[in-house]
């Protein structure tokens, strides 16, 4: 008999490991099942809440659940990130995590109250790219020399508008790198910047790829450079920062994160159904040639490293811009 108890309890605890993985298998196979929520901390109209968007609603019909995006912008990202951050791990609320939110923040304010580290994991990867300068199209400056010109003619007179990092650092490594000085204008809503660079109350901007080519494709906005490391294919004739400044390359990302203690198992499947988002034909090909976004499926491992890259990048970029964190 003693024997015979033994053997079972043995047994038992052998079947213990196999029996609290069940709970977590059958979590991930039938996650979600209720809407999914995705904050983008910054108002609509940006490359961000675009992306999140188009990526949602494949989500959402796949699943068959709903795929509530939410803006809340303020702070450069930083209101929309606090919300996440105490939201339930549960994998029903997500972040559009950025270059500000993920990357910047951190270097930029002494307290943001959040640690993109050890608060959030990132579970996919939307895309990678750079941005546009851009002035109206009805601005004096035809190419990146005129501007530069006349920034340092005229001393302080140029003013710029920014709404996140990715638009306030490159222009301030652009002044530092060219000599000039000119002011920044901080916006709330990438919205009221287009509207103030058209009326004239700013003179030009950095805006991101996404964002930016509805204006440019439209007329609306002049593009004099861009910030990736090479010419884009899609823009051919549009020349580098790089090319007049060597080594200035300003890029950014786009993904989706969750609390940090979101089960692995719902990580893992929000990890699969973004990879199958984003190289999907119709949605790839749309990242690609008409956001000009780099988008690739990447595993979590290959996300948390690329996440902790682009703090490492701009960490760098904001010693370059000799801003002072607030």
């Amino acid at each position: 008999m003693n024997t015979f108890r033994m053997s079972l309890s043995r047994r038992s605890l052998f079947a213990l490991p196999l029996l609290a993985s069940l709970p977590a298998v059958a979590q991930t196979e039938t996650f979600p099942t209720k809407a999914i929520r995705i904050i983008v901390p910054f108002a609509p109209g940006g490359s961000g809440d675009i992306t999140a968007r188009l990526v949602g609603k494949y989500i959402e019909d796949k699943t068959g659940q709903p795929f509530v995006v939410e803006n809340k912008p303020g702070a450069n990202g930083i209101v929309g990130a606090l919300s996440v951050k105490a939201a339930a791990p549960d994998g029903y609320t997500l972040m559009l995590a950025t270059t500000s939110t993920n990357a910047a923040n951190i270097h930029m304010y002494k307290n943001p109250g959040y640690d993109p580290e050890k608060d959030f994991t990132v579970v996919g990867i939307i895309g990678s790219s750079g941005a546009f300068l851009v002035v109206p199209a009805d601005s004096p400056h035809k190419i990146l020399d005129d501007l530069l010109i006349y920034a340092r003619t005229n001393p302080g007179k140029l003013n710029f508008g920014y709404f996140n990092a990715s638009s306030q650092v490159p222009a301030e490594v652009l002044g530092k790198r060219a000599g000039v000085e000119w002011q920044g204008v901080a916006y709330k809503a990438i919205g009221n910047a287009w509207t103030d660079l058209y009326s004239g109350a700013i003179q030009f901007m950095f805006v991101d790829l996404t964002a930016g080519r509805g204006q440019v494709v439209a007329n609306k906005a002049r593009p004099l450079a861009l910030t990736l490391p090479a010419r884009s294919p899609l823009y051919p004739d549009l020349p580098t920062l790089a090319e007049s400044f060597p080594g200035f390359t300003s890029t950014g990302f786009l993904a989706i994160a969750v609390p940090k203690a979101t089960p692995l198992p719902i990580q893992q499947r929000l990890n699969t159904l973004i990879n199958e988002a984003i190289t999907s034909p119709e949605i790839n090909k749309r990242l690609t040639d008409e956001f000009a976004l780099t988008a690739r499926a990447l595993s979590l491992e290959q996300c948390a490293q690329q996440d902790r890259d682009e703090r490492a990048k701009w960490a760098e970029y904001v010693k370059i811009a000799k801003i002072e964190p607030q």
